[in-house]
């Protein structure tokens, strides 16, 4: 499938132009404290401030609540202020990686049950090879982990079996725990561990959320309404990765609560590398797909979808809505473009990035040094509201749009 071709920005009419903006980012399935993505940021802002020939500050925040930073931008000759907060769920993931060996292989064992006896793995196959690839990995390299433990373990016990047949099961077990805990210790390399403990997340509860994270988001729901209650001329929700559907479910509620004022700040919502299949397909999804539908069909929210076909670990161009069989009559998004990673990266740097998955992933929150369209720190700080930037685009008829879920009907009213 081709990329989508980059098009000229779009023009800047007095009416739209955005003085200050309220980002909320809500990260995917990451341990790690909010100041990485601050440092994130600034690093990769500061890059693409001096490709694209605009001025971009960081300074510490200045409004409640959150974690997070203020921008003063200075783009498109225009000043812009932004407030970036961090919604922090990394608790709840911390608290979900089991720290034992034995615990994460059990994980293995019901994570691949789920996917396997409700018929979810065949259904991602049919969208994207690389996001599945990278589901199966884990089990993959875990399961190569045990089979060499095992193996060292077994030629151990051969060994010292003809001098002391009871104790030598004693050095071959101890072995092969020393194997494993070898490549337990190493996995900041490997990242078996932690994608198992991401994909057994979803499946545990099998597509629906646990109480402690539906709290989370309650919370950040609050916090978002309050936003909107305020004096930014956009209100802007990016969800990344997983964070892309607790958005969607953050944001229906917020909707379907009446809690986005007529008179307030516009709302957009960005979501980038999603992974919503992974959710959506299964079969305890209820939520998450009644509130795809609902968002899609919402006239108070401006919705893009950004992936890139260089991302092996998202569901690129698959539009989060219709995969999932709920697309409504009418609906009005999500816009689903491409950020083009072979276009907008010079080949040099594509060279240098193309078979470092995990950080492709975060691609769209970095630099580009060929910058299309898609430009996330004029996005975030650009005196452009979401609508506006991307006003007169409609999705590619290349777009995967084809329901493969199964499940077309969804719980609620």
């Amino acid at each position: 499938m081709a990329e989508e071709q980059v098009t000229p920005e779009q023009s800047i009419s007095g009416a739209d132009q955005v003085r200050h903006r309220h980002v909320f980012y809500i990260p995917g399935y990451d341990p790690i404290h909010p100041r990485r993505y601050r440092e994130l940021y600034r690093k990769e802002g500061a890059a693409q401030a001096a490709i694209s020939g605009y001025e971009l500050a960081l300074s510490p925040k200045r409004v409640g609540g959150a974690y997070g930073w203020h921008v003063a931008a200075q783009i498109e000759g225009a000043a812009v202020s932004a407030d970036v907060e961090v919604l922090v769920w990394s608790d709840i993931v911390r608290d979900s990686m089991t720290g034992s060996i034995p615990g994460t292989y059990l994980q293995l064992a019901r994570t691949a049950w789920v996917y396997l006896s409700t018929g979810a793995l065949w259904r991602m196959m049919r969208l994207r090879k690389g996001p599945v690839i990278a589901a199966l990995y884990p089990v993959g390299f875990l399961l190569v982990q045990a089979l060499v433990a095992v193996l060292t373990g077994l030629g151990v016990f051969h060994l010292i079996a003809p001098y002391a047949v009871v104790l030598a099961a004693l050095p071959g077990l101890l072995v092969a725990g020393l194997i494993l805990r070898w490549f337990k210790k190493r996995d900041g390399r490997y990242f078996a561990y932690y994608l198992m403990h991401d994909y057994a997340f979803s499946a545990r509860w099998r597509g629906a959320n646990p109480a402690e994270l539906e709290e989370r988001m309650a919370e950040m729901g609050d916090t978002i309404a309050e936003a909107l209650q305020g004096g930014a001329e956009e209100v802007l929700v990016v969800g990344h990765s997983s964070g892309a559907h607790l958005a969607v479910s953050i944001l229906a509620d917020l909707l379907r609560a009446g809690r986005v004022p007529d008179n307030g700040p516009a709302l957009s919502f960005l979501s980038l590398g999603h992974v919503v299949p992974m959710m959506s397909f299964l079969p305890a999804a209820d939520r998450l797909r009644r509130d795809l539908r609902d968002l899609s069909a919402s006239e108070r929210v401006t919705w893009v979808d950004v992936t890139a076909p260089g991302d092996g670990c998202a569901f690129a161009l698959c539009d989060p809505v219709a995969v999932s069989g709920v697309a409504p009559p009418g609906r009005r998004g999500p816009l689903v473009i491409s950020a083009a990673f072979t276009q907008t990266l010079s080949p040099e740097k594509w060279r240098e990035l193309r078979w470092r998955f995990f950080r492709l992933h975060f691609q769209y929150l970095c630099a580009f040094d060929r910058p299309g369209d898609y430009d996330y720190f004029r996005i975030t700080a650009g005196p452009q509201r979401l609508a506006t930037r991307f006003a007169g685009r409609a999705p590619s008829a290349s777009r995967i749009e084809t329901p493969v879920s199964g499940y077309r009907s969804v719980s609620g009213p």
